[in-house]
């Protein structure tokens, strides 16, 4: 048996598909914007159709389509050509998938689409082809070479496709204002599901484990809160038992610097005001994101008249399998 170089041809595989996908974003423009548009007036659901390969990407975009919020199911050409095309209504849009643009099954549709007046949008290597021309939307996934060195299996091309497809999906979920909690209820039935949708009050540290500490608490006393409940902070109350602020572990080395008596200085003077603090319904994961982007390890929960109620800590929420 000859020996061939696999490694080669798979770098040179994974480097033409990267060429194809980076071309594409200097293809973003009114026609996907008319997309997204038609997409987001549409009252019925997106139908994604598509021949061979064009078919199998066509149901992931489909089913990315489904799951970020915007209804939608694949249609085999073949089986929307036969009958009344019953499955498909006049709220639909029909997205069509060909990289010739002039598949004859998909072509096949173009009558009845136009027929019942819905909009029809393309994906198509050919922006001169019968399916671009026949769309409201055509979107460009043209690439200058398949991987296959022969040229006939479709793979640079179903690449770009699936990704102008992702780019589309997100760009519909980001529009719609589409939450995770939403996914997660699109997703009910995964752990994936029920990890999203888990919220700040089931992890969260209260009662007891609760640091807190009163305003006019001297900063020895607020060490040792700091010391017992081991979070590295701890929350500082008025007389009402309202959040003033947090005291944190780099605000003590802060005060360690500036010589500050620990006897006798009240925690309330060196308290920093305005912490983040988050309500018990929020999802674990906003809460995560919240830690991340303020690149802090703990979030304190208040209630409604702003007395906290509990602390979150990042561990919590890696523990949990969130992320």
């Amino acid at each position: 048996m000859t020996h061939h170089n696999f490694a080669e041809a798979a770098r040179r595989t994974i480097r033409l598909e990267a060429e194809a996908v980076s071309l594409l974003e200097g293809r973003i423009g009114e026609s996907f914007d008319c997309a997204c548009q038609l997409a987001m007036q549409c009252k019925g659901r997106v139908i994604v159709t598509g021949m061979g390969k064009s078919g199998h990407i066509g149901r992931k975009i489909a089913a990315s389509l489904a799951s970020t919020g915007t209804p939608s199911f694949f249609v085999h050409p073949g089986e929307a050509s036969h009958g009344d095309l019953g499955m498909i209504t006049d709220k639909d849009i029909v997205l069509a998938l060909s990289n010739s643009g002039s598949t004859a099954e998909v072509i096949t549709l173009l009558p009845l689409i136009k027929r019942m007046g819905i909009p029809l949008i393309s994906m198509t290597g050919n922006p001169d082809s019968v399916l671009a021309q026949a769309s409201e939307a055509h979107l460009d996934v043209s690439v200058l070479s398949e991987a296959c060195p022969l040229g006939l299996a479709p793979t640079t091309s179903t690449t770009a496709t699936l990704v102008m497809g992702d780019a589309l999906a997100i760009a519909l979920l980001e529009a719609r204002g589409f939450t995770a909690e939403d996914f997660a209820f699109s997703h009910p039935g995964g752990a994936l599901g029920r990890k999203l949708l888990l919220k700040v009050e089931t992890i969260m540290h209260s009662g007891e484990a609760l640091p807190q500490v009163k305003e006019n608490t001297p900063l020895k006393h607020a060490l040792l809160e700091m010391t017992t409940k081991g979070f590295g902070m701890t929350t500082v109350i008025n007389d009402d038992g309202e959040l003033l602020g947090v005291f944190t572990d780099g605000d003590l080395r802060r005060a360690v610097d500036q010589n500050i008596d620990i006897n006798h200085t009240p925690i309330g003077s060196l308290t920093r005001r305005g912490c983040k603090s988050v309500h018990r319904e929020l999802l674990a994961a906003e809460a995560l994101k919240i830690m991340e982007d303020n690149k802090i390890t703990a979030l304190v929960v208040e209630d409604s008249a702003m007395h906290p109620i509990g602390v979150v800590h990042m561990h919590d929420i890696l523990r949990a399998g969130v992320v």
